[in-house]
């Protein structure tokens, strides 16, 4: 199951992903804004009787990462990111955050991901899919029917490539991966509604130049 949260001063979109036989959860890009973002998402989990078991932030701009420490403190779980994305939490990522505009900073990263790693939620698996371009670290995350793209691909646009960290190049290289997933798979990315990858193929000008 898939619950969207639109979060933060970007309207970033927040998930709690879990599975629905052992209801062991997952928060993607907790970005809150404010204490009531968080709170709203720690009383859905706790409400539905989710067990989080991770917090996962698919790159480490403060827009996806500023409610890391709220929901660590609530729940006491990891937070995971890209190895390379890693400097931009813990005290190192204040300069970011500041650089960003913002005045958050999330706790260090628990566990550093990397290409071709799983995330497992009980019967539920999301594969790491390294899609920089956006930032050095930025990942996707592949279930079955799904992915979840950060700020790699939106409906009709991709994430900006022009703060550090950022690569057009590698942004190529990254929707050329996402472009080969098949059709069906439903996009839930970073910011904006959700979309299709064969809708994303027909219509996106981003994916039709690679």
């Amino acid at each position: 199951m898939v619950k969207m949260f639109e979060v933060g001063m970007l309207a970033t979109n927040c998930y709690v992903v879990n599975c629905r036989e052992t209801l062991q959860a997952a928060v993607i890009d907790p970005g809150f804004g404010n204490q009531s973002e968080a709170d709203e998402v720690i009383a859905f989990a706790r409400g539905n009787g989710l067990e989080l078991k991770l917090i996962v932030n698919t790159h480490g701009h403060p827009d996806h990462s500023c409610g890391n420490a709220a929901l660590k403190a609530a729940f006491h779980v990891p937070i995971c990111i890209h190895s390379n994305d890693a400097y931009m939490l813990g005290k190192s990522g204040r300069e970011t955050a500041h650089y960003f505009g913002y005045d958050c900073v999330s706790p260090p990263a628990d566990i550093l991901l990397q290409e071709g790693g799983y995330i497992k939620l009980g019967d539920v698996t999301l594969r790491v899919l390294h899609t920089p371009g956006h930032s050095l670290g930025s990942i996707s995350l592949i279930g079955e029917t799904e992915v979840f793209t950060g700020d790699a691909l939106f409906a009709g646009s991709v994430g900006r490539t022009d703060f550090p960290g950022s690569s057009d190049v590698e942004m190529q290289n990254s929707l050329r991966k996402l472009k080969q997933l098949p059709d069906y798979f439903t996009v839930y990315p970073g910011h904006g509604p959700t979309t299709t990858i064969g809708e994303e193929k027909r219509v996106n000008p981003f994916l039709l130049g690679v």
